[in-house]
């Protein structure tokens, strides 16, 4: 039975990561700052270790096969690039050394899709496009990036593949994470949406993403894990179906967006952490769309829709 260490084992993803792992007949050791905060059911195959990734993790690594690095900053108001890379870069690779000195067999990075060149409805992006405006802006995206690079230029050293999830909906999204967007819109009588959209995933079907990744991915290869493009009205639209409601819907002009995003960037110099800036506004107004082909074909994946995902998130929400 092969063992599988994940870091971010409270999160959307890492609790969902452990779930389906468990359910695969892996053993699984899980990291996170708080056992108490573990969201997953007990079981007997599953050990969660408290600790950081700047920790030496070496003794908890000895028995591995595979790590699976799910942990970063993703926070949208912090104000350097090294609040993001300290995480999502320096760590990564203190990590990915432990793993080679521990010789683990794969290294799986969950990066982002934000990191890959976004199209259109008709031409999404795809594994071979390089990061584009605004994103090659965003601390968040660079940073993770940047961790991209290294490991692979390092997978010589163990196999390394890397894994980009779009924007991911579902259960077990305690915190709330990206969850958030369904917070935002539920239960509102007049609803204001920017003039973009994005790729949503269900968040199991990531999960099981990583898990064929680990089974039948290529060293030194990238995996978009996507499915459905959509507007923002259509996603809302979706979760107005889910929820049976019919609120008024107004779309906000790109240009009062980036205004808004400006004054965020004046806040900001003032050292005020917002996630209001003009990166962020941008991004709201792009069609942030993405091709799933590579992973269907080779992970041999089959995403559930989104409104199966949005059902799943606003169960969680409520029962929680």
């Amino acid at each position: 039975m092969k063992k599988v260490f994940v870091t971010g084992a409270n999160g959307l993803l890492g609790t969902n990561l452990i779930n389906e792992l468990l359910l695969n007949g892996y053993r699984v050791k899980g990291l996170l700052r708080d056992k108490t905060k573990y969201q997953g059911p007990a079981h007997e195959n599953l050990e969660l270790t408290e600790g950081n990734l700047t920790d030496n993790l070496a003794s908890v690594l000895k028995d591995c096969d595979c790590v699976v690095h799910v942990a970063a900053v993703t926070s949208q108001s912090l104000l350097k690039y090294s609040d993001y890379s300290d995480t999502n870069y320096d760590a990564t690779v203190h990590l990915f050394n432990l793993a080679v000195q521990c010789s683990i067999r794969k290294f799986i990075f969950v990066s982002s899709v934000n990191t890959i060149g976004h199209g259109s409805r008709i031409n999404p992006g795809t594994e071979k496009d390089e990061i584009r405006a605004p994103f090659d802006s965003s601390f968040y995206a660079m940073s993770k990036l940047e961790a991209e690079n290294y490991l692979l230029q390092n997978n010589h050293k163990t196999e390394v593949i890397i894994v980009n999830p779009s924007f991911m909906l579902g259960g077990y999204d305690s915190k709330p994470s990206s969850g958030k967007i369904i917070l935002m819109f539920w239960k509102k009588s007049i609803i204001f949406y920017p003039p973009g959209g994005k790729n949503f995933v269900h968040v199991a079907d990531v999960a099981n993403g990583i898990i064929s990744s680990i089974e039948r991915g290529v060293n030194g290869e990238r995996y978009i894990l996507a499915n459905e493009n959509l507007s923002y009205r259509e996603f809302i639209e979706k979760l107005n179906l889910q929820t049976k409601r019919n609120p008024a819907m107004i779309k906000i002009p790109g240009f009062v967006l980036t205004t808004f995003g400006y004054f965020g960037d004046v806040l900001r110099l003032f050292r005020v952490k917002t996630s209001l800036s003009s990166v962020n506004t941008k991004i709201l107004c792009v069609n942030n769309f993405y091709s799933n082909r590579k992973s269907v074909s080779e992970l041999k994946l089959n995403y559930q829709t989104t409104d199966t995902a949005i059902k799943d998130a606003i169960k969680y929400f409520i029962n929680y």
